[in-house]
Formats: C-alpha cells, sequence, structure tokens
C-alpha cells in the first residue's frame, strides 16, 4: 500500500508540479516579443514551451549541438542562427534526444513548440514547428528564459 502512495504521489508531481528556471528581465522578454526581423544573413528560432503535462520536468534545448537552455512551463528562448541553411533542433527526452531538421531562410523568424508527453518512466520531450501565427500568440503569454544553462 505504501508503495502505491509513494507511486501515486511521484506521477502527480511529475504531471502538476512546477519547474523554475533562471529568467531574463521584463525588458529583455519584451523586446523579444516584438518579433523584429533577425539581424542580417541570420534567421530567428522562438523556441517555447506553455504549460501542461510534465509542468515538474525541465528539458535541454539545444540548437546545432549548442546548449540553448532547460526549459519549463511557459517560458521562450530566442536564438539566432545563420539563414538559408538547415538546423538541428533537439531536446532532451525520455531516452535520447528528440530533434527535427528545419531549413531558414535568412530574415524570417521560425516558432518552435516544445511539448511533453508522458512516457515510459518519465516525460518525453518532442518539437514540432508551428505557424507565425500560432507562435507569436503563445510567446506573447509566455516570459523569456535565460539561455546557456542546461542541465544534462
Amino acid at each position: 500500500m505504501f508503495n502505491k502512495l509513494v507511486l501515486i504521489g511521484v506521477f502527480s508531481a511529475l504531471v502538476t508540479g512546477c519547474a523554475s528556471v533562471p529568467m531574463e528581465s521584463s525588458e529583455a522578454s519584451a523586446k523579444a516579443k516584438r518579433f523584429a526581423p533577425p539581424s542580417q544573413g541570420q534567421a530567428g528560432l522562438y523556441i517555447y514551451r506553455t504549460s501542461g503535462v510534465g509542468g515538474a520536468l525541465k528539458k535541454d534545448i539545444m540548437v546545432d549541438g549548442k546548449c540553448i537552455g532547460e526549459s519549463a512551463p511557459n517560458v521562450f528562448f530566442y536564438e539566432e542562427v545563420k539563414g538559408d541553411q538547415e538546423h538541428t533542433i533537439a531536446t532532451e527526452s525520455e531516452f535520447s534526444p528528440n530533434e527535427i531538421k528545419l531549413a531558414v531562410a535568412s530574415g524570417i523568424n521560425y516558432f518552435i513548440r516544445q511539448y511533453i508527453k508522458m512516457g515510459v518512466f518519465v516525460g518525453g520531450a518532442n518539437l514540432e514547428v508551428v505557424d507565425e501565427a500560432q507562435g507569436k500568440e503563445a510567446v506573447q503569454g509566455l516570459e523569456m528564459a535565460k539561455k546557456g544553462t542546461c542541465g544534462g
């Protein structure tokens, strides 16, 4: 009986708890939400996660093997990458990273949603590219996390 209660408690924490990560200033977040075009020769990546299942989980996000940061519910990251080429965006998941390949054009902002779905042992993370309208609407309700800290 005790083991069942412990298991229920752990599962509940994974589903409903809330992880936190270091955040940027409200000014930096507001500036990113203006959705200005990226720098010359660059493309912009808005990578975000809304609330939902797996709120207690933090998941690393990488772009071309570089740590962008650890996600938590209701945060986004903004990263500029070289335009007119393909990039790999990856997220930590249950057993191995899940990744997408995205060919980007210079001068364009792209929106990638990270989402958590419960897996065999803990929550697995995945990524999907969303259209500009959906991405902008989602990011408007989020705050920008500080880049560069991954948990491994």
